[in-house]
């Protein structure tokens, strides 16, 4: 009898496995193992907590039941958790590498087991080239400062740490817990100039360099940049070379490489692109980083983190705030993932309140992932991220600490604020591929590549429009503009002017003096304290360039925007993009508070339509439980056909429209957070 009920059991256990399996194989995406590669994923949780000293008792109140709840309350695609911080000590009983000092129970294999169980991926937080305890323990394996001191906390990307930890760690998370891949942080943004013996050998050979420079303006300053760049991207490739030898199937991510801090072209084979964005200012924040990743060729995903901090400070945000940035996020076409501290002993903090929150989140998520998630971008503005020019003026090896991003982030705003359709790239995403551009902005950038500028001036005389922001960026096109600059850039108080209206400024200005074939736009007085008297000089000028158009202003606008914005100054910039552009596919009326992304996927027109209302970026404020709705808006989309129908999404809503001389006229009552207008051919 018991042989019958065990046979019967074992052909029971059989039929449920292939169904499961059948179930598994059909998900799209789906490996050998039932769960989503991060290609296909689209949400996901990150834990983390940078495993220290102090972590006696690892694993105490980690349970089996605690992480199903997670899974049963958010449904993410993957989970990331912790194994490895930047004090380099790791959170699981590693052979090869440092642990923690006590573990009560192997925290990381209980993780494994349930995303397993639930067909969930699980990535590892490993810190790479920021580990302290490497370096403590093997001191040769330290970066050097351009003082000779060894680094406490940076290893040496020339050094032995990636063969000889980094990669016998990753495969051992492999071999012995089956992950499914690693988000490495701590790696390009921590990256510093390496002035060890062997770095300094390596750069002599290479470049034939024998002056060693230490500060920005020393000769040589930029080769030892550059030098120290191929440096990371060598440590990059080795390790994800090793893994996905190892086992093709290990997938592999950088934190923020080839992103906003390192871009350019993904010359590793890593398996997704992803960051963790700002804590603080977080709209803006998603809205730039986002749009950096999109025309990268890898699947990518932006992370938000679910609380706020100051000194000592910690507080979760609300849900319609995680909502916000979640939509600014997969409304550009990636997916979303928030980041929850794990406690000291690897337990997830308040997980009925944390996970309540996220639930919430990831069902709005959801209810848009059908539209958003792997959508293309239609090209209408184009802002040049210039890798050329960024590498030139970077202080740090990699990433803007010291304020390299803001004028190119404050025009983007400023393009946003008056409702433009915006995507950000760098010039090796316009090879090829300018023309698809109405317009093409130069924000402020002062150094060019010279085949690109001769690539961009041929894009304006076969009918593209240019608009170069800035005197020095202008004086990169003097003959082409027709303008003469006298003097040299000059930083002051000024008065901008336009049509009628005056806003002052504090910025750099210089004096263009204009040939007869270029028109002037609008005026800056010089040192004005809010009065239209004294001296004036162009603010900006238009000029026809074989069968396109070539127009700069002369004076900054992207860093004052972001510091010290004036609607005068926003509704300036947007007159002139009008000139240069004037019949957008998309134009919305009733409100500042709107971001408009402008994609498709299945070969719908999909308007996405984003509140920016709020405090969100006030100092003062931690967390906002309230997002004042924006509407009703006016929304006119060109489009050559009627459309079949028009929806409004999530939800498939019927909204009223019509089609009136080769627009589609549509009026959205309220936009909460994100409202989706799909039109159908």
């Amino acid at each position: 009898m018991k042989k019958t009920r065990w046979a019967g059991n074992v052909v029971i256990l059989a039929l449920a496995v292939i169904i499961f399996n059948g179930y598994a194989f059909a998900q799209e995406g789906a490996g050998t193992s039932g769960r989503l590669r991060r290609a296909d994923s689209f949400l996901g949780i990150h834990f983390d907590f940078h495993a220290g000293y102090d972590c006696t008792e690892v694993g105490k109140n980690v349970t089996p039941e605690m992480i199903q709840r997670v899974i049963d309350q958010v449904h993410p695609d993957y989970i990331q958790c912790d194994c490895k911080g930047h004090p380099g000590i790791s959170s699981y009983p590693t052979k090869v590498g440092n642990p923690a000092p006590g573990f009560v129970r192997d925290q990381l294999k209980i993780w494994r087991d349930v995303t397993a169980e639930n067909g969930v991926a699980l990535y590892m937080h490993y810190s790479g080239v920021w580990d302290n305890e490497a370096v403590k323990k093997n001191p040769e394996w330290a970066r050097i400062d351009e003082n000779g001191n060894r680094d406490n906390r940076l290893t040496s990307v020339f050094g032995d740490y990636t063969r000889d930890l980094l990669i016998p760690q990753f495969k051992e998370l492999n071999d012995v817990y089956g992950v499914d891949g690693v988000w490495v942080d701590g790696e390009c943004w921590a990256t510093e100039r390496d002035y060890s013996e062997k770095a300094l050998k390596l750069f002599r050979e290479k470049t034939g360099i024998t002056k060693i420079p230490k500060a920005p303006e020393d000769e040589y300053w930029f080769e030892f940049s550059e030098f120290n760049r191929q440096g990371f991207r060598d440590h990059l490739k080795e390790y994800t070379d090793a893994l996905h030898d190892h086992n093709p199937d290990f997938q592999v991510c950088s934190n923020w490489a080839f992103s906003s801090h390192m871009p350019e072209s993904v010359t590793v084979d890593v398996d997704f692109i992803s960051g963790d964005f700002s804590a603080r200012n977080s709209v803006n924040a998603g809205r730039f980083e986002g749009r950096c990743m999109v025309h990268q060729g890898k699947p990518w995903d932006l992370m938000a983190w679910s609380f706020t901090w100051g000194p000592g400070i910690y507080s979760t945000k609300s849900v319609p705030q995680l909502m916000r940035e979640a939509a600014l996020v997969i409304s550009l076409g990636g997916g979303f993932q928030a980041y929850f501290p794990q406690n000291r002993d690897g337990s997830v903090r308040q997980w009925e309140w944390d996970m309540n929150v996220m639930g919430q989140v990831a069902k709005f998520c959801r209810d848009r992932q059908a539209i958003c998630h792997k959508a293309e971008p239609i090209p209408q503005i184009a802002l040049v991220y210039s890798s050329y020019a960024f590498y030139r003026s970077a202080r740090k090896v990699f990433s803007a600490w010291h304020g390299e991003h803001d004028a190119m982030r404050g025009i983007l705003q400023n393009l946003l604020d008056t409702q433009n359709s915006v995507e950000i790239v760098s010039e090796h995403h316009l090879e090829g591929r300018m023309s698809d551009y109405p317009l093409i902005i130069w924000p402020e950038w002062e150094y060019i590549d010279p085949v690109f500028r001769r690539n961009l001036v041929n894009y304006v005389r076969d009918g593209g429009n240019l608009l170069i922001v800035g005197p020095k960026a202008a004086a990169l096109f003097e003959g082409e503009l027709g303008i003469t600059l006298e003097g040299e850039p000059v930083s002051g108080i000024n008065g901008l002017a336009n049509k009628g209206w005056l806003s002052g400024l504090e910025t750099v200005s210089q004096k263009a003096v204009t040939d007869g074939d270029t028109e002037t736009f609008g005026l800056i007085y010089l040192n004005s304290r809010n009065d239209m008297s004294g001296e004036t000089i162009p603010a900006a000028s238009i000029r026809n360039l074989g069968k396109g158009k070539i127009a700069a202003t002369y004076l900054n606008l992207g860093e004052r925007y972001l510091k010290a914005r004036t609607a005068h100054a926003r509704d300036f910039l947007n007159d002139l993009v009008r000139e240069l552009f004037p019949d957008p596919m998309v134009e919305v009326y009733g409100s500042h508070d709107v971001d408009v992304v402008l994609n498709r996927k299945d070969g719908k027109l999909a308007v996405n339509l984003v509140n920016t209302a709020g405090e969100h970026e006030n100092d003062t404020v931690f967390v906002i439980d309230e997002i004042p709705p924006v509407g009703p808006v006016s929304v006119a989309i060109r489009t050559p056909h009627k459309p079949a129908n028009i929806i409004l999404e999530p939800g498939k809503r019927d909204i009223h429209w019509n089609y009136i001389d080769g627009k589609v006229i549509v009026s959205v009552p309220e936009i909460t957070i994100h409202e989706i207008i799909v039109i159908e051919p």
